[in-house]
């Protein structure tokens, strides 16, 4: 396994007091290159005739790496670390997120309107016609960002006070990317029925339910039951948002490499809820040939310990990954740090696609494939072709929200891959360049035409 590159979620900033004299700068920044931080800003903080105080910005790549690095430079002689900053601890000190009025109260007459006695108006015409809620308060745009902490990033069972940061993150990410206003909603409860009660209980704030980190299968025992028992949409985005983007994704790749995606052999290595997710879509555009694996091996019908998700995709073929990624096409992976080989990867198919999309280490690293595949896509950030569910999430929900869709259907998430994918044209498209960037302001504007569009195509629009 070689090597993560530094990146920011581990970056440190270091401040320095050093003798002012030539070369002592140029001694900092030699430990660091030495021990492989990635350097950032150097800012001068104070300079005196005989000493300099500044901070130096490093990217490491864990932990490990940037007490290494700290190490390095508090060994440097004539230097004295007076202050380390974590920089991602940092930016989540008291939360990342808050919650503002749209109206500012400078007097009684507005205090009067926005709160007693004027809004007892609103209360009356809002119980006399329910669809006024959607006109007259914050539900036409509001997101529950619901989870019970149980599977939490690639970090496992880490309950509802862990997984606040990652739910905070998302609201984040809803008001940046479709200006929705979203809220963390941690339940510490792990039992379906309570989970389903709860958000049944709440629904009537809020437009739309997205649920988060809830570990399989019962994560899809609540969606769908959830989806049964209310009329806004309800949408898993570690199942339907990694589905989304990873079609988006194989769609552009399957043209670099001419090859329809009705004739191509799909491995799939994850069986949890994005993998079974991805399936389903992939069946749905068309894929005929899909196995899936898990940690016990191929899916196959021979097996008795599948779920019915599981059941769903069984295949006559047995055996481990090894046997299933010969002659693939196309290996997707939503699993396990290192599970596939070089020679895994280079028995597959002429012109292999790999998406090794395991955070923060993939299945296999890209720079032991380079010469052997025709794409590679991982789910970093630091790497060409990030497969990131933000290309879809904040779109499917603004979409949905415009045109007040009562619920979410196979056939918008399809329409939705292919409008990203739409966003890389002919000239761009590269084996560098088969998504569009995070930051492209066209994605979530073309993913929400394309879910509301087929909302009133399905008649499940209410405007």
């Amino acid at each position: 396994m070689v090597n993560l590159t530094p990146n920011p979620s581990f970056s440190v900033t270091l401040r320095l007091q050093l003798p002012n004299k030539a070369g002592k700068l140029a001694s900092v920044v030699q430990a660091i290159a030495n021990t492989g931080g990635n350097m950032g800003p150097i800012d001068l903080i104070e300079q005196t005739l005989h000493t300099t105080v500044r901070e130096f910005t490093v990217d490491a790549s864990s932990t490990e790496h940037a007490e290494e690095i700290i190490e390095s430079v508090k060994n440097l002689p004539d230097s004295k670390l007076l202050e380390v900053y974590d920089r991602t601890f940092n930016l989540h000190r008291s939360g990342k997120i808050s919650i503002n009025s749209k109206i500012p109260l400078k007097s009684q007459s507005d205090l009067a309107m926005a709160y007693t006695p004027g809004v007892g108006r609103i209360c009356r015409a809002i119980a006399d016609d329910p669809e006024q809620v959607y006109n007259l308060t914050i539900k036409q745009n509001t997101v529950a960002i619901v989870t019970d902490g149980s599977a939490v990033l690639g970090l496992g069972n880490l309950g509802p006070g862990g997984a606040l940061p990652v739910m905070e993150g998302k609201a984040m990410l809803f008001k940046e990317f479709a200006d929705i206003d979203a809220f963390p909603v941690c339940l510490d409860t792990q039992d379906p029925d309570a989970i389903v009660e709860t958000v049944k209980n709440i629904a009537p704030v809020f437009g739309g339910i997205n649920l988060e980190d809830i570990a399989a299968p019962r994560c899809f025992e609540i969606e769908a039951r959830l989806r049964e028992i209310l009329e806004i949409p309800i949408f898993h985005d570690d199942q339907h948002g990694t589905a989304i983007v990873s079609l988006a994704a194989l769609i552009n790749a399957l043209k670099l490499v001419n090859k329809p995606i009705e004739e191509v052999k799909i491995v799939l290595n994850g069986a949890g809820a994005a993998g079974i997710a991805i399936a389903r879509l992939l069946k749905k555009a068309g894929a005929t040939q899909i196995i899936i694996c898990d940690s016990r091996g191929i899916i196959s019908k021979g097996r008795s310990d599948l779920t019915p998700q599981k059941q769903e995709f069984a295949v006559e073929l047995s055996g481990t990954i090894t046997n299933a990624m010969k002659g693939a096409d196309v290996f997707m992976g939503i699993s396990v740090p290192g599970v596939i080989t070089r020679e895994m990867v280079k028995s597959m198919a002429s012109d292999p696609i790999v998406f090794a999309m395991a955070n923060p280490i993939p299945e296999i690293q890209p720079e032991l494939i380079t010469n052997d595949v025709a794409v590679i896509a991982t789910g970093r950030s630091d790497y060409a072709n990030q497969i990131n569910n933000v290309l879809a999430f904040p779109g499917i929900f603004r979409g949905a929200l415009d045109c007040r869709a009562s619920s979410l259907t196979m056939s918008m998430y399809l329409e939705a891959a292919a409008a990203i994918a739409a966003l890389v044209t002919a000239n761009e498209l590269s084996p560098e360049n088969i998504v569009p960037s995070v930051f492209d302001k066209r994605v979530a504007i073309a993913v929400a035409a394309a879910v509301s569009h087929t909302a009133r195509q399905e008649g499940i629009a209410r405007r």
